[in-house]
């Protein structure tokens, strides 16, 4: 709060600006007001959360004449790794908007980083689901695609946001026709792989629901073929134990018969279900 008073107080930047880039869901979009310009990309960071391992933040590109602002209200690796690499390679930056296109392109790679690991998470959930279907994992399939669903909508609307620079008539002149394809290529393949992953995710999960179907219905069956063998002894002994006169009611050997007898119809049974497959 405090660095944001000395920016409306020093520079004299539209508080609604602030307020648009602490939105942990506003989209990315070109906005001018006073003479400044607002630009908002979304980024991908990684999450503290465990169920959802990665997911996507505003960053704000504020720039009037020669003063220009970066704020980002959320700790991301991109902007500083950004700083490191450029001052690294001694890249120059020639004007705002061509700090925008190589912010996009940055974030762009980030994106096809993150993906990496996306996919790497996806296959442990796999294994782990090969060895047991367990709620957990096909918990962590689900927040996984969350993730995925999140990169989509931000790759979307920074691709919007790419297109819109590119008609701004007063920059077609001097945006450099090879870093805006960069930002094209990067932005395009990072889009595709989602969709891939999505994809991928999508039928892996529609897969493992018919297995579990499958396995519920073969223990379903297996309960019913158990159930109805041990039905058969209990049918046969309830007809000898009524109050009636029957064939052993005086035969010393008439409970072993009865025993027998409902032994050998188990086992017929048990070989009948067998034969179809039911066990």
């Amino acid at each position: 709060m405090k660095i944001k008073n000395t920016y409306l107080t020093n520079f004299k930047i539209p508080e609604a600006f602030y307020n648009d880039i602490e939105d942990i869901d506003e989209r990315p979009r070109i906005e001018i007001e006073n003479g400044w310009c607002l630009i908002i990309m979304r980024i991908p960071v990684k999450s503290n959360d465990v169920k959802l391992p990665f997911h996507t933040i505003p960053v704000g590109v504020v720039f009037k004449g020669d003063i220009l602002v970066t704020l980002s209200f959320y700790k991301t690796e991109m902007l500083t790794d950004f700083v490191l690499y450029t001052q690294k390679k001694k890249i120059e930056v020639k004007d705002h908007f061509d700090l925008v296109l190589r912010l996009l392109l940055s974030s762009s790679i980030w994106y096809l980083k993150n993906l990496k690991q996306v996919n790497q998470k996806i296959k442990l959930a796999e294994d782990n689901l090969e060895k047991s279907i367990k709620n957990e994992e096909l918990q962590a399939l689900l927040q996984i695609e969350k993730c995925l669903v999140f990169f989509m909508t931000s790759l979307k609307g920074n691709d919007i946001l790419l297109h819109r620079i590119r008609n701004i008539k007063s920059q077609k002149v001097s945006l450099d026709p090879e870093l805006v394809e960069d930002v094209e290529i990067e932005l395009r393949q990072a889009q595709e792989m989602t969709h891939i992953y999505s994809d991928i995710l999508t039928g892996t999960m529609d897969a493992y629901a018919s297995v579990i179907s499958n396995n519920m219905n073969t223990i379903m069956k297996q309960m019913t073929s158990i159930s109805i063998i041990l039905m058969i002894p209990t049918v046969i002994a309830n007809f000898y134990g009524m109050n009636v006169p029957n064939a052993l009611q005086d035969n010393r050997f008439g409970l072993l018969i009865l025993v027998m007898i409902s032994i050998v119809f188990s086992i017929f049974g048990v070989l009948l279900f067998k034969r179809r497959r039911w066990f």
